[in-house]
């Protein structure tokens, strides 16, 4: 009797030695982990644990299930997780335009079409609606993060956090009459009420978004670099888009838009609290590149749009070269047509391949980080997202891997590229919050969201004589 009492006081004293499993939300487990980190490190039996926002272990299965328990698993058996994708260039409510107008030049496109279709449907619903429309396809296609420009910011920022989305959100400013501005300085005025209604929002980063240095006057735009420095938030431009915006710039100030947006001190300092992000930057210079490195400019590439609208090829390589941060965007739906950023990726590797003779000018790693990390560093978020690291935000997608034109998977990082779409993503993280899981959206109510944007095509149809 005295032997079996040694005994069980032995194993409980044992028992009590073992350190205890910590106690978090979230574990995602037996999946093939693409984490983006420093070291591009993939783990094919991998695991995360999150806890609330936050990602806390990124590990083997095996080794996350040693220190870790969690109110809710996912078992992702098959499938890629991975950091969810960052789109840095949208004008997100125009994903009611989609099919508006086709086969143009960016000035005709713009000009004929899409500024009088605007003047006569932007309100404040016409904005809720698109942004919904917007965010539920960026959600099913795997997009956490994404940087707008548009007007009535705040009700896109509204809808976007509570469908649960990453948000960095500019209020447009510009010189001629918008729906919710009628002068320049009405546009700066709602913008800085935008970014004080906004401030320190966990998921939402407000922002100022002067249009372009051709549709604005050098003091408003030197009025907009003082409020965004004032109030230590993003500036996002559209930058020498075309030849046309770059004739004009050479005409009235005798520079190209960088050089010209350079000499009235828009760009700031690179040590500036004031990140900036330039769209597209397709006609730039090797100065000019110098110029937007040494300001610490991150630029959004728009493969996609730009091919579209015949714009032309940004310097890609020059720019990551010159140590630019170069992220994807899609550019608006009414341009793209969709916002699926894989389509992004694939077509920002092809694109660069054909246009310098060289297959290995943006291979499948660099495209995939440009929607990732380096899309993150572009807006000044390097800190907290692109990447799945403990420390970092809980923004990650789980990618299904077992569709006819994914089979056999030899490299998961090629067939991200250069094989998924956007309907295999499973599952939509944000935050910490599960967005989407098993194609299933949790945040959104899918079937009132397409019919409340039908609603807004008839309205567009019958104002455009659509």
């Amino acid at each position: 009797m005295l032997l079996r009492s040694c005994v069980w006081i032995l194993a409980i004293g044992l028992l009590g030695s073992q350190p205890s499993r910590q106690r978090i939300s979230l574990l995602i487990t037996n999946a093939i982990v693409v984490t983006m980190d420093s070291g591009g490190r993939v783990i094919p039996a991998g695991a995360v644990a999150i806890d609330g926002r936050d990602i806390v272990a990124v590990d083997t299965t095996a080794e996350i299930a040693k220190r870790f328990t969690a109110a809710e698993s996912i078992d992702a058996q098959g499938q890629v997780v991975m950091p969810g994708l960052i789109n840095t260039h949208t004008h997100a409510p125009m994903v009611l335009y989609r099919g508006l107008a086709d086969d143009l030049a960016l000035m005709e496109w713009l000009q004929k079409y899409i500024f009088p279709a605007e003047a006569k449907t932007v309100n404040p619903e016409f904005v809720r609606v698109g942004t919904r429309l917007a965010v539920l396809e960026m959600i099913r296609s795997g997009t956490t993060t994404y940087a707008d420009m548009y007007y009535f910011e705040e009700e896109i920022a509204k809808a976007t956090r509570e469908a649960g989305v990453r948000g960095v959100l500019g209020q447009t400013i510009i010189q001629f009459p918008v729906p919710d501005a009628k002068t320049p300085g009405d546009g700066l005025a709602r913008g800085i009420a935008f970014v004080k209604q906004f401030a320190g929002d966990d998921i939402i980063t407000p922002a100022l978004a002067p249009h372009a240095m051709y549709t604005l006057d050098t003091s408003t735009l030197k009025a907009i670099r003082t409020a965004a420095e004032r109030e230590r938030v993003p500036l996002i431009i559209h930058l020498a888009e075309t030849r046309d915006e770059v004739n004009i710039s050479n005409k009235q100030h005798k520079a190209s838009p960088v050089q010209y947006l350079e000499s009235i001190g828009f760009w700031g300092n690179a040590g500036s609290k004031t990140a900036v992000l330039a769209a597209h930057a397709v006609h730039v210079s090797p100065a000019d590149i110098r110029i937007l490195a040494r300001r610490g400019v991150g630029v959004s590439h728009n493969p996609e749009s730009n091919m579209k609208l015949a714009s032309g090829t940004a310097p890609v390589p020059a720019m990551r070269t010159a140590r630019i941060p170069v992220g994807l965007g899609t550019d608006g739906a009414a341009s793209n047509n969709d916002l699926d950023m894989f389509e992004s990726m694939r077509q920002a590797a092809f694109l660069h391949k054909l246009q310098s003779g060289d297959p290995r000018a943006i291979p499948a790693r660099t495209a995939l980080q440009m929607a990732t990390r380096e899309g993150a560093h572009a807006l000044g978020l390097e800190r907290t997202i692109g990447s799945l690291e403990p420390g970092k935000r809980a923004d990650l997608i789980v990618v299904d891997m077992s569709s006819a034109r994914q089979t056999p998977l030899y490299d998961p990082i090629s067939h991200l590229v250069y094989a998924t779409h956007g309907d295999d993503v499973r599952t939509t993280i944000v935050n910490g919050r599960v967005l989407m899981r098993d194609r299933k959206v949790l945040t959104l109510d899918e079937t009132a969201v397409l019919a409340d944007a039908a609603k807004q095509a008839a309205l567009v149809r019958a104002a455009v004589g659509k």
